[in-house]
């Protein structure tokens, strides 16, 4: 380690220190319900993170129902079950508790109330009350013009962020270089545009429309005269009648466990082991700048007594790699699908909407409380001859260019037990099913259970079965989670998942196994303090890191994480939070990796003050990406920022939000990442010369 490195260390720990010893001086004795919302949503991002580990992503379609309630709390005395099933943090033991408690008792005379039901301790109330009220229903009488224009309410959102280091995509080089090579250079320049505006009329209606330009594409010039790179638009109605669900232009659709069909983003493996059951939506409306994850057309859910069905169609064009010019009747020969979104080059814009897709599918269920029972078809067809490049690994992935699946789920609440599960069958391929159980034995201790098995050729449309693997395919595994509260404040939290791909997989020349094993301990004593301590190991076997003139075989990679993390509440205005983590990664027949990360944050904000904000300074040293470590960072309103911090330095962010008007809101972000042990940043076109790189953020928001 060198001199400069153990410098910047004894400085971090100098001030991390300093602010531990600040945080046991100061008392506080009450909340921040704004804060509190941020903290769930945080949580839930960093549940997301914790297995994807993919830092640019947009959550917005996500958490856009949590934001609605937040401000629109339900009322515990009118709720519907289903409404508290969409909040997405009860389980449907609790759920169904709280229901009959409810016809038992009546109505609550006070939130208090909740701690006589089963289930209902202080961390889950802590969890749902800044969603949550009391007699405080919303009156939207009907859907007529006049009542739309009173009770609707609107909000307008522009976004602009650029990094201010110059990227080698926005070089100059000579015309003739760039004619030689025309994907050297980006054709746009390198800030990113964002624009979203929404109308809603309570949790009925909802109307909005987003588009953004990603850096490097063209703005109202060249290949962009329209403007930004990507529109989406959605009309989305519920609860007409016996009409449940309407959607019109851009929406997602999720059934089941994720197997047979689940556009969207679903959680994976975390801390919280209730996640691991899905929770379906039907029908939501898309508000995302996600380029693939959403369908384009049309649906509708009929809700008659006990029945519910659902149909659903999207006609949309995708990004494709084209391979070569076939004939008049299939004019291209697609190899794969593309994912990221971009069009910034000659290359990527070749690649842009080639691909016309078709999808159809419908959902037929049978829905009480207790029990739900469904069946899901799916199909999707594309208008062109495709052709993947397969390899060994992937020889049994669909090669037509249509697909079809069909898929049974279902999920019974008996007593303090929930079974669900589903199974999906592959057309003229293999199946793939989950089948799993929640099970509270006592208020302190509740066990979750979930076996899988995705046959080698089972071919997912869009599917999200949990799993080790980011596709639900050639994997088989049993999950055992459980969560105990030994004594009040403390809460033990621990999962151990087994897995084995009885295929080759991607950098895998063989069938192999592994493990994932978590362990959180977490202290709570109060709405003003908690503090956590984790460790995270995971264990999967990998191709051998050595050249080797015969097949490779095949070593372990483990990966452990252990964190310490505390937040802490010094006043109704400020909060502090500090996390330490350390890294171990080990390829074997290869040197480990040992790396950690500091940061400490301070979140002021008051709650009739114009203005509030976040701060960070963080420390990290990892010798390379494969020891990287996310952490959350706040950011403006609908944007999200989990960066992986890896080799040697400092990373500083600073979010202020700033109210000119009753209704105008103006964020600003600054933040600067500073490398101790390298000259250039990232590579290829995305690289920079230099050892920083700043990241600037201006967002408006207009509400009317």
């Amino acid at each position: 380690m060198t001199i400069g490195s153990k410098h910047i260390i004894a400085l971090g720990l100098k001030q991390f220190f300093a602010v531990s010893l600040l945080l046991q001086a100061v008392l506080l004795f009450s909340q921040n319900k704004e804060e509190d919302k941020n903290a769930v949503i945080e949580k839930r991002i960093e549940y997301l993170t914790e297995n994807s580990e993919e830092g640019d992503v947009d959550y917005t379609t996500l958490f856009n129902q949590l934001a609605y309630y937040f401000n629109h709390p339900l009322d515990l005395n009118e709720v519907h079950f289903f409404e508290l099933e969409e909040l997405g943090l009860l389980t449907d033991i609790q759920i169904n508790n709280f229901v009959e408690h409810r016809n038992k008792n009546g109505k609550l005379l006070a939130i208090e109330e909740l701690q006589t039901i089963e289930g209902f301790d202080l961390t889950t109330i802590r969890l749902i009350l800044p969603f949550v009220s009391l007699n405080n229903t919303e009156d939207y009488p009907s859907l007529s013009f006049k009542d739309l224009m009173k009770y609707g309410k609107q909000e307008l959102i522009m976004r602009y962020q650029d990094v201010l280091e110059e990227k080698k995509g926005y070089s100059t080089i000579s015309s003739q270089e760039l004619a030689e090579s025309p994907n050297s250079r980006y054709l746009g320049n390198s800030f990113k545009a964002y624009t979203r505006y929404r109308y809603h009329y309570g949790n009925r209606l909802s109307i909005g429309f987003v588009a953004e330009k990603d850096p490097g594409e063209e703005f109202f010039s060249g290949t962009q005269k329209k403007g930004f790179d990507f529109y989406s638009g959605h009309f989305f109605l519920r609860n007409q009648g016996k009409m449940k669900q309407l959607a019109i232009g851009d929406y997602q659709a999720q059934f089941g466990q994720g197997l047979t069909y689940w556009s969207g983003i679903a959680y994976g493996k975390s801390a919280d082991i209730m996640l691991v059951k899905r929770s379906a939506a039907g029908l939501r409306p898309y508000t995302s700048v996600d380029e693939n994850q959403f369908l384009r057309g049309g649906g509708v859910t009929l809700n008659q007594n006990n029945i519910e069905a659902t149909l659903f169609y999207s006609y949309n064009t995708i990004d494709a790699n084209i391979d070569s010019i076939n004939d008049s009747s299939t004019p291209y020969i697609v190899t794969s699908i593309q994912n990221t979104g971009f069009h910034r080059t000659p290359g990527e814009l070749e690649d842009k909407n080639v691909l016309l897709q078709q999808l159809a599918g419908g959902h037929l269920a049978y829905k009480t409380r207790k029990l739900n029972l469904g069946i899901t078809g799916i199909y999707r067809e594309l208008d062109v001859l495709f052709q993947p490049s397969l390899q060994p690994y992937s020889q049994f992935r669909n090669t037509k260019n249509y697909q079809s699946k069909l898929g049974v789920d279902y999920n019974w609440v008996y007593k303090n037990f929930n079974f669900f599960g589903e199974y999906a069958k592959s057309m003229y391929a293999g199946s793939a099913m989950v089948s799993g159980v929640i099970i509270a034995l006592d208020p302190k201790l509740s066990l979750s259970i979930l076996y899988r098995d995705y046959q080698r050729d089972f071919q997912p449309i869009s599917s999200a079965g949990l799993g080790e693997s980011s596709s639900t395919e050639n994997e088989k595994g049993l999950y055992t989670g459980v969560i105990i509260q030994p004594v009040k404040k403390w809460t033990i939290s621990a999962y151990y998942d087994q897995f084995t791909f009885p295929w080759l997989r991607y950098t895998v020349d063989a069938p192999s196994k592994g493990h994932q094993y978590l362990v959180q301990l977490t202290y709570q004593p109060s709405k003003r303090l908690e503090m956590y301590m984790r460790i995270r190991e995971r264990i999967k076997e990998k191709n051998t890191p050595i050249d080797v003139d015969r097949i490779d075989y095949l070593v372990n990679e483990k990966q452990t994480n252990y964190r310490y993390h505390i937040t802490y509440r010094i006043s109704d205005n400020i909060q502090l939070k500090s996390r330490v983590e350390w890294v171990y990664y080990d390829l074997e027949e290869s040197l480990p990796e040992i790396g950690y990360m500091i940061f400490q944050d301070v979140v002021y904000q008051p709650k009739n003050r114009l203005y509030s904000f976040s701060f960070r300074y963080a420390l990290f040293d990892t010798p390379s990406y494969s020891s990287r470590i996310y952490a959350y960072e706040n950011d403006v309103l609908y944007s999200f920022s989990i960066p992986a911090y890896y080799y040697r330095g400092t990373r500083t962010y600073f979010t202020l939000k700033y109210k000119l008007k009753k209704k105008l809101d103006v964020w600003l972000r600054y933040a600067l990442t500073y490398y101790d042990n390298v000259d250039v940043i990232s590579s290829g076109l995305e690289e920079i010369k230099g050892n920083h790189k700043q990241e600037i953020k201006a967002q408006v928001r207009l509400k009317f």
